[in-house]
């Protein structure tokens, strides 16, 4: 951003945080609530992230905000972050991170630039691609694409689904599809088995939705876009099985094949990343406290490893409170407390089957920081 004299204007925040999903708004609250001023830098023309696209209710404890439905946790939040102070900049695209801990942003067609003492980096996760003949035609999108459409902009995507991957945001995709007024004509997964909670399995199938294990699309036939789906049988090494095909008439597909960690900007930062499977592919390298090799730069939520908003809220807690504490306006003691909180929640989420496994990958990055700070 270049000033009226000719001069590089440089605005400077104590903390920067970019992403005002679950973890982005639970980290400015954390910093705010301790005195630390917080930027907070969203793409979007509303914050809230991926929580006001669930429009069902969170599990767990109370603690936890079971019971609570996705877009009212995301309500809570924000209404903290307004009476907390906290400077949020909407439609505003980060689209740089360099020396020195400096943004470079777009906002309004202006590009600007800001510096951060500490900076989280919320950026979340990408959804996987499946690639079949016709993937690419209209009516074929993402999990994540259909959720933005009829739980944030209340338009209908298509009339007659193929849902691929049931997983829990397969499952769930497909009961918010029937909700909003779609048939879902199937659920299609490779594996021998469900890869989601039963209870999401259980609430579509009681819809009459069948789950179609040891299966997938081998086409999607059409001309200016979906007009039917070909499913086909898989064997134990993942090959189409001839003469199992049968086909749908659909005029949508949904792919629900995974999400992968965002880590464009803490590459550019130099971040050190790591691969994981259980928590999507590539991640950043980081401590306990979420901050990563680069210090005074932060991770968290599915930019850390791809989890539950649940545990991206507490991650964003524990940078908040680390970043507090670096920058003077908390005790060493008095976070350790809270932090130490706050990791018995976060155990306590990933105690599952399935969280257990996320819990074992956490504490290998861990170890995997520790030694990159002895080299």
């Amino acid at each position: 951003m270049v000033g009226e004299s000719g001069d590089r204007v440089l605005k400077r925040c104590e903390a920067v945080v970019i992403g005002s999903g679950p973890a982005g708004l639970s980290c400015a609250i954390e910093a705010a609530r301790a005195g630390v001023e917080v930027t907070l830098i969203d793409e979007n023309r509303r914050p809230g992230g991926q929580l006001f696209k669930q429009i069902h209710k969170f599990f767990g404890s109370k603690e936890h905000k079971a019971g609570i439905r996705g877009f009212d946790i995301g309500t809570k939040l924000l209404e903290q972050t307004e009476d907390l102070g906290v400077n949020v900049l909407l439609n505003s695209v980060a689209h740089g991170i360099f020396s020195d801990k400096i943004l470079g942003i777009v906002k309004d067609d202006r590009t600007e630039m800001i510096q951060g003492e500490r900076i989280l980096l919320a950026t979340g996760a990408i959804e996987n691609n499946v690639v079949f003949p016709g993937w690419t035609l209209p009516g074929v999108m993402g999990a994540g694409a259909a959720q933005t459409m009829i739980n944030i902009h209340r338009v209908l995507p298509g009339r007659r689904f193929v849902v691929l991957g049931s997983g829990n945001v397969g499952l769930i995709i497909s009961y918010q599809l029937l909700q909003a007024g779609a048939d879902v004509l199937a659920v299609v997964e490779a594996a021998p088995k469900i890869g989601g909670y039963q209870v999401h399995a259980s609430k579509i199938r009681r819809a009459g939705v069948p789950i179609l294990t040891s299966a997938t699309i081998k086409e999607a036939r059409g001309d200016m876009g979906v007009k039917e789906v070909v499913i086909v049988g898989v064997d134990d090494s993942w090959e189409p099985i001839k003469g199992t095909e049968r086909t749908l008439p659909a005029d949508s597909v949904c792919v629900a094949a995974g999400l992968r960690p965002s880590t464009g900007l803490a590459q550019m930062a130099g971040c050190a990343l790591t691969f994981s499977a259980e928590l999507g592919g590539d991640l950043p390298v980081h401590n306990e406290d979420m901050e990563t090799t680069i210090g005074g730069i932060y991770i968290a939520g599915d930019a850390a490893g791809v989890e539950e908003a649940s545990t991206a809220m507490e991650e964003g807690r524990l940078a908040g409170l680390d970043m507090a504490q670096k920058l003077g306006y908390l005790s060493q003691d008095k976070a350790a407390r809270r932090k130490e909180e706050i990791r018995k929640s976060l155990l306590a989420l990933r105690s599952g089957p399935f969280g257990y496994l996320c819990h074992r990958a956490k504490l290998e990055i861990a170890r995997k920081m520790k030694v990159a700070q002895e080299d």
